[in-house]
């Protein structure tokens, strides 16, 4: 399995890991939440995928530096926002200012979490 691959694998099962803990927190872990749980994980992909090959994201070159973390959080500035709003149009609800904030930073640490996790073994496996 090449590079590209194990990351757009491990960013989604990141997105589902992270909605899932969201959705915990409020305690909605049944099966009735699968609905709201795809309006916020579908735009949440889709986004991420939109967005990350302009930043570099899936460049050799750019994930081998932890350093190029921050395009992560520049990502999700752009990508929190706009998928807060679709989910809001696709379940026909208001959308809480607070929440692209929550949305927001909450990913951009777990995708930072994930990626770094990535550099790290794949320096390993590379000695």
């Amino acid at each position: 399995m090449n590079k590209k691959n194990i990351l757009i694998i491990g960013d989604i099962i990141s997105f589902a890991i992270l909605t899932v803990i969201g959705f915990a927190t409020h305690g909605e872990t049944d099966t009735s939440y699968l609905p709201r749980l795809a309006a916020v994980f579908l735009p949440m992909v889709v986004g991420w995928f939109i967005l990350i090959p302009w930043m570099g994201l899936f460049d050799e070159q750019i994930i081998a530096n932890p350093k190029n973390l921050w395009r992560i959080i520049l990502v999700m500035l752009f990508l929190a926002p706009l998928a807060a709003t679709v989910r809001a149009a696709i379940l026909g609800a208001a959308m809480l200012p607070l929440f692209p904030l929550i949305l927001g930073s909450s990913n951009a640490i777990g995708m930072v979490v994930w990626r770094w996790l990535y550099i790290f073994i794949a320096r390993r496996v590379a000695k």
